[in-house]
């Protein structure tokens, strides 16, 4: 009998601690100091932008944090943050500073929300006569704010109500920007000098060109810049800014994809962007600090080139499904493309790797009014290697094919010949590529000009054409499918 006593004893005894121990913990736990930071604390911000709507933010900070167990809310963070990209460390007392857990808070007070958070709850509303220079208060219950606001006013259900709507206070649960919160262990009354880095969206870059092309059109001065576009739902104040170029892989989203030594003349280094290699990829770092602020767009001079060597081209493309049917008394309307193209070298005032981007042409008028002239995007082009741009397509040159005879050899042999019509109504020769894409096996029985083999399964040929005549390119081709 007396062990049950002692027994129930124990269990009364338990029972009337536990409470008390929950309470205790509860009291330590509110006990901890929260420290908040904002931008006010930045010592310092770099920003490294990719084109592929991504960029990595490293934010320095000094913050005084209580020694012990607290809490810090770090603010100012971009919206679009990436929360399990964060890093966080103290680079002056990295062993004093211990992270025991991450929160990203992203519920931002709008007034729907705030309205939310009421239901069920008093509010006052002010209903406001200016007409009789008249004021009223309301109290009111907010009983819904689901497709519109449900109020009980004086015993009475009010669908909406006109006036101007008061909340006591700003629910905890609700904050004015996004907010990352760590809980820590400090071992250290010294200040911190923390740097936070994360990844985050909507912050990208392209690059834009202009080029101007001279009277003879075989030369042009080319420029370069970069277009920075921030909706990432934050300012970057007097940050370091560089830019990735390269190839960057990012796990089951598609690649994104960047630019790739500078050897043109870029912007001198107080102003513009200075190159180095890094791993498989270069850096564009920009030798001056610049403000990235939200919603803005930004462009910094990248390169400039002048004297560059260009070619103008005239072309005519013809396909491949001609040379297996029958044309019969159709003559076939080509356009006549124009392409402008030039070598990415050193030794043609050049060679930096031209990033991705469009680039737009413009040439000087008789009057010496620039005018646009047509544009065109290009790949990522390292140095050496040649861009060529479309245009546009010729107003004073015109093509025209005709099929002269088709024969079908057998089930998979076809024969067939070809005049193709060049006339020039320009005050100046020209140069007409015609290439023509064959397919499978083929063979050029005979053809009234020289031409080349371009690969496998094309032939080129270049035809002068003088101003104000007619150039007829003719020829036969066997071709088995």
């Amino acid at each position: 009998m007396l062990k049950k006593i002692v027994g129930y004893g124990v269990v009364i005894f338990c029972l009337f601690l536990f409470p008390f121990a929950g309470l205790a913990q509860r009291e330590a736990v509110s006990q901890e100091v929260s420290t908040k930071s904002t931008t006010e604390d930045q010592k310092n911000i770099e920003v490294t932008v990719y084109n592929s709507n991504l960029a990595l933010v490293k934010d320095t900070r000094v913050i005084s944090l209580p020694a012990g167990r607290g809490e810090l809310r770090f603010m100012d963070v971009a919206a679009h943050i990436m929360p399990v990209t964060v890093l966080i460390k103290s680079l002056n007392h990295p062993d004093d500073l211990m992270v025991l857990e991450q929160n990203y808070e992203y519920d931002l007070m709008s007034p729907r929300k705030l309205m939310d958070k009421f239901v069920g709850k008093k509010v006052k509303i002010i209903d406001y006569n200016p007409y009789q220079d008249k004021k009223e208060i309301l109290e009111a219950i907010l009983l819904s704010n689901n497709e519109g606001e449900i109020y009980r006013i004086n015993n009475e259900i009010y669908l909406g109500h006109a006036g101007y709507k008061v909340l006591p206070e700003i629910p905890a649960n609700l904050i004015a920007k996004p907010t990352l919160m760590w809980l820590y262990n400090n071992n250290t009354n010294s200040p911190h000098e923390l740097e936070v880095s994360y990844l985050t969206n909507n912050l990208t870059w392209k690059a834009d060109y202009v080029m101007s092309v001279n009277q003879e059109d075989n030369r042009a001065d080319l420029s370069g810049w970069v277009t920075l576009d921030n909706k990432s739902g934050a300012t970057y104040e007097n940050a370091k800014l560089k830019l990735v170029a390269g190839e960057v892989h990012r796990a089951e989203r598609a690649d994104t994809r960047m630019w790739a030594k500078q050897a043109m003349k870029a912007p001198t280094a107080e102003a513009g962007f200075v190159e180095k290699a890094f791993f498989e990829y270069h850096i564009y770092d920009l030798q001056r600090r610049t403000t990235i602020k939200d919603n803005q767009t930004k462009q910094v001079s990248l390169l400039e080139a002048t004297g560059v060597n260009v070619q103008k081209e005239m072309l005519v493309r013809g396909n491949q499904y001609y040379f297996y049917s029958s044309y019969r008394d159709q003559d076939i309307k080509t356009p006549v493309e124009v392409f402008i193209k030039f070598k990415n070298s050193q030794s043609n005032n050049m060679g930096m790797p031209l990033p991705a981007g469009i680039m737009r042409l413009y040439k000087a008028d008789t009057d010496g009014s620039l005018q646009f002239i047509g544009e065109d995007s290009i790949k990522h082009t390292p140095k050496d290697e040649e861009v060529r741009l479309k245009i546009g397509e010729a107003f004073d040159v015109v093509a025209e094919r005709k099929q002269t005879d088709y024969q079908v050899l057998s089930p998979h042999l076809y024969e067939s010949a070809w005049e193709i019509s060049l006339r020039n109504h320009k005050k100046e020769d020209i140069m007409v590529g015609v290439s023509e894409p064959l397919t499978s096996d083929w063979e050029i029985i005979n053809a009234s000009h020289d031409y080349t083999k371009v690969d496998a399964f094309t032939i080129r040929f270049d035809v002068p054409v003088r101003k104000d005549e007619e150039v007829k390119v003719k020829y036969r081709v066997r071709v088995r499918y």
